[in-house]
């Protein structure tokens, strides 16, 4: 992790969380009251961090995300979703359509093999999905 990442954690991460949601500009006020911060200076003092390592730029109405450093996230809206769960979608209508549509008559090595290797994937990408959900790097 590089030293300019090693400012994203505890309430700088929330703070720079916060911004990247928000879809207009966010002033130092409203990312106080959002996150129940005790005082203005204390979101000024987390904002000016990201500021100073280049993940926010200050505009005329707020501050808005320069860089977006969550890489294994893709912005919806207002929403971050975690890259696996299209991987997790993906695989789990393959799966549906291989076993319900393109079921052969015989089994094959090969189907079953594809069968095997698609739910493996199925199971490793939604752990990863779920692992993202409940962690705190989004």
């Amino acid at each position: 992790m590089t030293d300019q990442q090693d400012v994203l954690r505890g309430l700088t991460l929330e703070v720079y969380r916060f911004i990247l949601k928000n879809d207009s500009p966010s002033g130092i006020r409203e990312i106080q009251r959002a996150l129940n911060l005790s005082s203005p200076t204390l979101a000024l003092y987390h904002v000016n961090k990201l500021e100073e390592a280049g993940f926010v730029k200050k505009h005329d109405m707020g501050y808005v995300a320069d860089r977006i450093v969550l890489e294994n996230c893709i912005r919806l809206k207002r929403t971050l979703v975690p890259r696996f769960f299209f991987y997790t979608i993906f695989l789990s209508v393959s799966l549906l359509i291989l076993t319900v549509f393109l079921r052969p008559t015989t089994l094959t090595r090969e189907y079953v093999f594809s069968i095997a290797a698609i739910t493996i994937g199925t199971i490793a990408s939604a752990f990863e999905t779920l692992r993202a959900f409940s962690s705190k790097s989004l």
